[in-house]
């Protein structure tokens, strides 16, 4: 009897499929999604880049992350980036990030705006989004910002709520 208790409890642990567990599909904590919507078609050319600090702003984009990425049209073909980490218009980013606490940020220079016509003409700079692993987010929005006219004014706005505009393309993978 004890060696066909200590035989089921192997194939317990060793088999995973049968304890009730086994179905359960958990978030990686260290993995996030920033996802960039599309826009029109001159916006969605303009990258922003991606800033990644500690708490105390040492910048961490490069070692505390690894990044790829892939083409919401085009979903589930992985892409490697070459050296920085940006988004354009339609791209979603997948980090791995090392525990921890993190400031998220993206911007576009000046000289990399590819003469987009909007009121500032100085370095696009978003919000600060707040990250920690040990209570994070799945998926993040990155948003060009507007004036009270609806015109693009130069800015990106980062939150973790879709905005209406995706939620109305009824997209499978976005939720509320």
């Amino acid at each position: 009897m004890k060696k066909l208790l200590i035989l089921f409890l192997t194939c317990f642990l060793l088999f995973p499929a049968f304890s009730d567990n086994s179905d359960l599909i958990k978030h990686n904590p260290w993995e996030l999604m920033i996802y960039r919507p599309q826009n029109n078609g001159e916006l969605n050319t303009v990258r922003c880049w991606i800033r990644i600090t500690d708490m105390e702003d040492n910048d961490v984009t490069y070692t505390a992350v690894k990044a790829t990425y892939e083409w919401v049209d085009i979903p589930d073909v992985i892409n490697y980036y070459k050296s920085t980490y940006y988004l354009s218009g339609g791209m979603s980013m997948h980090l791995n990030i090392k525990p921890g606490k993190y400031k998220i940020r993206v911007y576009t220079p000046p000289e990399k705006q590819n003469f987009f016509p909007c009121e500032n003409k100085e370095t696009w700079e978003s919000n600060v989004f707040y990250y920690d692993t040990e209570n994070p987010t799945k998926v993040i929005f990155v948003t060009p910002t507007s004036n009270t006219n609806g015109f693009y004014n130069g800015g990106w706005w980062i939150d973790y709520k879709a905005p209406k505009y995706v939620k109305k393309r009824a997209l499978p993978h976005i939720t509320e």
